[in-house]
This record gives C-alpha cells, structure tokens and sequence, in this order.
C-alpha cells in the first residue's frame, strides 16, 4: 500500500466560482492582437446610415433594469409586441431568463457572474443595435458599474442607450414575484 498524503485544507483552496471569474478577468484585460475584423482601409461592413436609412429606422438599446417582479419583462413584451406587431418596427427583447438557457448558463449570482452577464448581454445588445435593430435588455443588474460600462461600450460604438429604472415598491414587488 502506497501512503496517501494528507488533504488539503479546503479553506486555502478557493471555490470554482472564484477561480472562473479570476480566469475571465484575465482572459478580458488581454491584449486584442490578432484579431483583425476588417482589413486597414477595406470598406468590409455596411455603414449603420446605410443599413437605417433601408430599415427605416435606427437602432437603439433600451435597458430595463429593476428588481424581480418589477414589471421589466411584462412591460417590455408589451412594448416589443407593440412596436413590432402594429408598428412594423424591427425589435428583439433580451431578458434574463433566456440568457441564462445559453449564454450566461455559466454564469451564477455572485457580484463577479453579474458583472459578467451584464457584459454579456451588453455586447449582444450592441451587435443588435448596431444592425438597426430596437433591443430591450430586461436584467435586474444591481450595480450601477455595471450599467455604466454597458452604456460607456455602447456610447463608445455610437450606439443609442437608454435606461430605465423599474421604481416598484418593495412590497409590490414581494407581491407579484414568483421566484
């Protein structure tokens, strides 16, 4: 029999959240070299007033934000079917719940995966806007750093940002929601 050597002390060790979310911050505060997404001075996408002026309209990120059972996404689905169904207005609904079905399935509660998520889905909404397209992103993103990296990528890319605050009493709110 071979001896096996002592365990180690799990409070040294730190949990797989912990480690995921050190290994993300790295992974995005490296450098993007390599990645070229069009070649220097090649005209490779459709300018956004081009694709706007086809459209009939321009994209625009609408960010609701507020706690569970706010009214985000019930607010949002009756805007989006509005303006798509009786207006003819290209529109897409982000929420929180079909995030985490694909995107941000890896994603948990702590304040790093909602930072995270937050990233995510702002880039997603980005892509969206960016191609003319009215996005609703209904997330209850707590931190307002968060929101306020969303907005500055999006102002960065010349992208329309709106948020809207879902001021619901908490008593309301304990109320209607059913998580």
């Amino acid at each position: 029999r071979s001896k096996q050597p002592p365990p180690c002390p799990s409070s040294s060790l730190p949990d797989a959240a912990t480690v995921a979310a050190a290994h993300r911050r790295s992974m995005l505060a490296r450098p993007m070299k390599d990645i070229l997404e069009c070649a220097p001075g090649a005209d490779c996408r459709l300018g956004s007033a081009n694709r706007f002026k086809v459209l009939g309209q321009k994209g625009i990120t609408l960010w609701m934000t507020g706690l569970s059972g706010s009214g985000k996404t019930t607010i949002a689905e009756a805007l989006e079917r509005r303006l798509l169904m009786e207006l003819g207005k290209n529109v897409y609904r982000i929420d929180g719940d079909n995030l985490r079905t694909g995107l941000t399935r890896d994603l948990g509660f702590s304040p790093d995966d909602r930072a995270e998520s937050v990233r995510r889905a702002s880039e997603v909404a980005a892509l969206f806007s960016e191609a003319g397209v009215i996005t609703m992103v209904t997330l209850i993103s707590p931190y307002r750093a968060d929101r306020d990296a969303a907005r500055a990528m999006h102002a960065k890319r010349g992208i329309p940002f709106m948020e809207v605050f879902m001021d619901v009493p908490i008593s309301v709110v304990k109320a209607r929601d059913p998580k």
